[in-house]
């Protein structure tokens, strides 16, 4: 093999690198927007990959290339090989089963063929052309670098403890469990050098137009709070941004918990929304009473307490929050509010899980 081309003698498809965002919904969208609006499409290219067509038209409606693929077809997901150099994946799990064979089929589709990546050099990133070097031969390879996003939920319920990315995980949910799987499989890549992997454990996402306004109009209750637990947090937009940062900055292998610097308790979070969007404030109930007044999956979310602390992902990432807690995303929903009425209370539920 010859001496690599330098980068400005590459075809011009070859100096536009690409990332590809599957499961590419809001999040995903959102990231996509912040990295297109950085670089140009000149730049970067931005493919999504979306379930279903409908979905695609809305993605390239939002401007962002897009790809209706199912991840439980393996031929479809032939589509994906070689296609990217940077891979974010925020495909949630199956509803159902103890593992996920969509991370499964989709780490053997962009690995296929693939000879292991030690010692190889790998596009760096769009912004400085004088890092960006391509090997000859390995153009058009499956991406380099990959983020998976899991959810905090696989630590299960800790009671409140404060802890890093070293504890072990206990899922206690078939969500969670799943959630393990797949974090093992993108684990198992790494190990045979098919790609540079990190994962994000992401906790309740929300945004100015993601608050539990329609919980609150509902008049849904909260843990007294003896028996409250504390929950985690973390804005779309930030998520967006981490899910970025650590392509490139988050370390092989390593876990970041993607979370604010909040420490808040739910029913404190949501007398806080209330307060702030002048709604009422929901009921306090004993943890006895919850099981008739809530959802299944809202009982699981309120029987999980967590204090997650983010120390690699402000000091190996180096991430700096736009809406660094809580209180930050409320005051905009406020401002919000306050200049248009019509859009100010938004209506959807944060999930706790990604």
């Amino acid at each position: 093999m010859g001496q690599a081309p330098h980068y400005r003698s590459l075809p011009r498809r070859f100096r536009r690198p690409t990332l590809l965002v599957v499961g590419c919904g809001d999040v995903g969208t959102r990231l996509a927007r912040q990295q297109l609006a950085r670089h140009g499409q000149d730049r970067l290219r931005v493919v999504g990959v979306v379930r279903s067509p409908e979905s695609a038209r809305t993605l390239r409606a939002a401007g962002v290339a897009a790809l209706a693929i199912d991840l439980q077809d393996r031929r479809a997901l032939g589509r994906l090989r070689g296609l990217a150099h940077w891979m974010v994946d925020l495909a949630p799990p199956p509803n159902d089963g103890a593992g996920d064979p969509n991370s499964k089929r989709l780490v053997a589709a962009l690995g296929r063929g693939r000879a292991p990546t030690h010692g190889r050099t790998w596009v760096r990133g769009p912004g400085n052309a004088a890092r960006m070097r391509i090997r000859a031969g390995l153009v058009g390879s499956p991406p380099s670098r990959w983020v998976y996003v899991s959810t905090t939920g696989v630590y299960g319920d800790t009671r409140g403890a404060q802890f890093d990315e070293t504890r072990p995980v206990a899922p206690a949910s078939a969500r969670a469990i799943r959630r393990v799987d797949a974090e093992r499989r993108f684990r198992g890549a790494a190990r045979r050098g098919l790609a540079r992997v990190a994962i994000a454990r992401a906790p309740g996402i929300y945004a100015e137009d993601r608050l539990p306004v329609e919980r609150l109009r509902k008049g849904l209750p909260a843990l007294v709070p003896e028996h409250d637990v504390y929950t985690n947090h973390i804005h779309a937009d930030d998520l967006a941004n981490i899910c970025w940062t650590a392509l490139f900055r988050g370390r092989p292998g390593r876990v970041i918990h993607a979370v604010d610097d909040s420490d808040l308790k739910m029913g404190d979070y949501f007398d806080r929304v209330a307060d702030a969007l002048d709604l009422p404030r929901p009921p306090r109930v004993a943890r006895e009473a919850l099981p008739a007044l809530v959802s299944p999956m809202m009982l699981s979310f309120m029987s999980e307490s967590r204090r997650l602390l983010n120390r690699r992902l402000h000091r190996e990432l180096r991430v700096r929050l736009r809406y660094p807690d809580v209180d930050a995303t409320i005051a905009s929903a406020r401002r919000q509010a306050t200049r248009d009425p019509s859009t100010g209370n938004p209506a959807s539920l944060p999930s706790s899980a990604v």
